[in-house]
């Protein structure tokens, strides 16, 4: 049984307005389109520039948002069941984690990282069979896969 609770939506929806901040909005579109490095020269940590900033920016409060899932603020199965953003972005960059805690710190991106792991695993149980019957033009209706996503909605 789900433990989500009022307070945890309206985290969620107060989370939901940080991300539409004019800024915050040019952020999000920089890492998610046009966010290109590999390697942490190519980052250019901390030089200033926008791009620099941007990813600081989205990359912090996604790792904000992470250590909030992780320590139990936020239900996982409501978080999971709703956002997907946080673990695009944790894809996107952790080609450049690891060097990134050599030269920052050991944890850096640690909640971020250990969320995005449980989201891939959630998704894979809670949603098996739908991208497949989706893909192949099935109706989920009385399927398999129709069945666990109305069983996950009722968590």
């Amino acid at each position: 049984m789900s433990k989500s609770s009022v307070e945890q939506a309206e985290l969620m929806l107060h989370l939901y307005e940080m991300r539409r901040e004019p800024e915050m909005r040019r952020a999000r579109h920089h890492v998610m389109h046009e966010f290109k490095p590999t390697t942490w020269d190519e980052l250019r940590y901390l030089s200033g520039d926008d791009g620099d900033r941007w990813f600081r920016m989205v990359t912090s409060y996604w790792e904000m948002v992470a250590s909030m899932v992780n320590r139990g603020f936020l239900d996982e199965d409501l978080f999971f069941d709703t956002q997907g953003e946080g673990l695009f972005v944790w894809l996107r960059v952790k080609e450049v984690v690891p060097e990134g805690r050599k030269n920052l710190r050991p944890t850096w991106l640690w909640n971020l990282e250990q969320m995005a792991i449980r989201q891939q695993a959630w998704r894979e149980k809670t949603y098996a069979g739908v991208d497949k019957a989706i893909a192949d033009g099935s109706k989920l209706k009385g399927s398999k896969a129709a069945k666990k996503m109305k069983k996950a909605a009722k968590r």
